[in-house]
C-alpha cells in the first residue's frame, strides 16, 4: 500500500476527515457544527507536526510524504471548506462566487510556495521563526470571530462582511510580510479562544 501509515500522520488525516464532514455540514445548511469541523481541523493542523517531529529518526522519504500530505489536507480544510461555507453564507452572486475563486486560488498558491520553501535545502532563511505570507490555517481564527461579530450587523451588510473576509486573507495569503510562527502558549490560547466562542454561539442564534 502507498503512502506513509504511522502515528506522525493520524493527525492530518483527523485533521482532513473532519474539514470533509464539515462540507457535508455546510452544504445542509448546519453552519454552526461546519465551523467547528473547521476549527477541530485547526487543532488537528497545530499538533501534527510536533508529533511528526517526535519520531526519531525519520526518513527523507517520510519527511518529504508529510510535507506534500500536510499541505494538500490544509487546501481542503483552510481552503475549499471555508469557501463552502461562504457560499452557504449567501456569498452565490457573480461577485462572491469570483472572491470565493480568489480565495482558493490564494490558499493553494500560498500552501505550494510553502512547500518549495521547506523543500529547498540550500535556501539561506533569515526569518526561521517566521511564515511568509499569512498562513492559512489563520481562517480557523477569523472566521469564527466574523461570524461571532455577524450577530451585532444588520443582515443586509453581512455579504459584504463575508466578500472582505474573503479578499482581503486572500490578499495577505500571498502577500510577503513576516509573521512570527506562535508558540505553544499561544496555540494553546487561541484555542481556548476559539472554543469558548463556539460555546456562546448557541445563545446568540437562539436569542439573535
Amino acid at each position: 500500500m502507498i503512502g506513509i501509515w504511522n502515528y506522525t500522520v493520524i493527525l492530518t488525516y483527523m485533521s482532513l476527515a473532519s474539514s470533509a464532514y464539515g462540507m457535508v455540514l455546510a452544504l445542509n445548511d448546519k453552519i454552526i457544527p461546519a465551523l467547528l469541523c473547521l476549527a477541530f481541523s485547526g487543532l488537528c493542523d497545530a499538533f501534527d507536526g510536533r508529533i511528526a517531529r517526535s519520531k526519531k529518526n525519520r526518513t527523507n522519504a517520510e519527511i518529504l510524504f508529510g510535507i506534500q500530505l500536510d499541505s494538500l489536507c490544509d487546501v481542503i480544510c483552510f481552503g475549499f471548506l471555508p469557501g463552502i461555507i461562504c457560499y452557504q453564507l449567501g456569498l452565490n452572486s457573480p461577485v462572491g462566487v469570483a472572491l470565493i475563486i480568489f480565495y482558493c486560488i490564494a490558499a493553494v498558491a500560498r500552501l505550494a510556495y510553502y512547500n518549495v520553501l521547506e523543500m529547498d535545502q540550500d535556501r539561506q532563511d533569515t526569518a526561521p521563526h517566521c511564515y511568509h505570507g499569512l498562513p492559512v490555517t489563520s481562517i480557523v481564527v477569523i472566521f469564527p470571530l466574523l461570524y461571532f461579530a455577524a450577530y451585532w450587523i444588520p443582515p443586509r451588510f453581512e455579504p459584504l462582511l463575508w466578500e472582505l473576509m474573503l479578499l482581503v486573507t486572500g490578499g495577505l495569503f500571498l502577500s510577503n510580510i513576516k509573521i512570527a510562527k506562535p508558540g505553544l502558549r499561544q496555540i494553546l490560547i487561541l484555542t481556548i479562544a476559539v472554543v469558548s466562542l463556539f460555546l456562546t454561539m448557541p445563545f446568540f442564534a437562539i436569542t439573535a
